[in-house]
């Protein structure tokens, strides 16, 4: 999998945050809205972040919007490609939850390397000190590992070094400042055109659904097929998203998902921006939206693409562990209970 993360810097707002102990058997943890002054926990679970610079931007964004930014110990360590060695990357996050001062953990990038930690956290003592998580991309890995062995939910939304334009802050803060149940619809650029290619949703396999929101980033969630680290898809909305692929690198990260029955689990299925895929040059090669159509009616459920989500400017956050309903026909998905409280 090539690098799969947004660096673009620009200046925004938002953040979240939970409060209350649960374990993943008990009842559900209570997560409270982002206040002003609360204190955010910065982690790098994947790649190395080579430039100072980025690091003292992370921490500017995260003081403009009253927040008081703590950097895990290792965050600019250097092991190869990975920002330290495992167990040191592992440590700042479990490091990061058992903080009783910490309201949330953040990601400052994606990359490659979250896989890797995922035996060395400690999933029991996560869930008895929940807070969210949120970042996207190679962070799937650890949004769905929390969810499947901490009963965490989290936020795959941008990561601090992504571009946190006004469109990217709007959703964060209704989303974990207000707590709104936010209703996604498809993007609609401004524009004098008559008509724009932007922001436009192609129904894959009419229908509507319900369930809890779940996913990520396909290639990464595909990886995670066979470990106990992917939760349970029965009846969940599974969303994705990819970026730098080729169309039949797609179409294998899918294949792999209906050869391992996961593919048909779900009671419906959204597809955000799949960026910078190049289309087939093969005379009769298959256009990515052919590839999507063609698993999702083998399935026969509910299915649409072009959800504003993933390695785009208008990457919306999509909460994981959230009931919410989708309809294939408008594009529109609507979360039926808050994030926070």
């Amino acid at each position: 999998m090539k690098r799969r993360d947004v660096l673009s810097v620009g200046l925004g707002a938002a953040a979240l945050l939970a409060a209350g102990a649960s374990t993943a058997a008990g009842p559900e943890p209570v997560y409270r809205r982002l206040r002003k002054g609360d204190a955010v926990a910065v982690v790098a679970p994947a790649s190395v972040t080579y430039e100072k610079i980025e690091i003292d931007y992370a921490g500017d964004v995260l003081r403009a919007l009253g927040l008081e930014p703590q950097f895990g110990a290792n965050v600019t360590k250097r092991f190869g490609y990975l920002a330290g060695e495992d167990a040191a990357r592992a440590a700042d996050i479990n490091a990061a939850f058992a903080n009783p001062g910490v309201a949330a953990v953040f990601a400052l990038r994606g990359g490659w390397g979250s896989g890797r930690l995922l035996p060395l956290l400690d999933y029991a003592a996560i869930a008895r000190t929940p807070k969210l998580l949120l970042g996207y991309s190679d962070i799937t890995a650890l949004l769905l590992a929390l969810n499947a062995k901490s009963g965490l939910r989290g936020v795959h939304g941008p990561n601090l070094l992504s571009d946190w334009n006004p469109f990217v802050v709007d959703i964060l803060h209704r989303l974990l400042f207000e707590g709104e149940r936010i209703e996604y619809r498809p993007y609609k650029p401004e524009t004098t055109s008559l008509a724009t290619l932007e922001g436009r949703i192609q129904t894959l396999v009419a229908g509507s659904a319900q369930g809890e929101l779940v996913g990520g980033n396909l290639t990464v969630l595909a990886s995670l097929a066979g470990t106990p680290y992917l939760p349970d898809m029965r009846g969940k909305l599974l969303f994705l998203e990819d970026v730098h692929e080729a169309v039949y690198r797609i179409d294998r990260a899918l294949t792999q998902l209906r050869l391992a029955g996961i593919l048909d689990q779900p009671a419906g299925i959204i597809f955000g921006s799949f960026q910078d895929i190049p289309p087939d040059d093969d005379v009769g090669g298959f256009a990515l939206y052919e590839i999507l159509e063609q698993h999702c009616r083998a399935v026969g459920k509910p299915a649409f693409s072009g959800a504003a989500f993933g390695h785009m400017p208008q990457n919306s956050a999509i909460p994981v562990g959230i009931r919410a309903s989708m309809d294939a026909g408008s594009g529109v998905i609507r979360l039926l209970e808050s994030v926070v409280a």
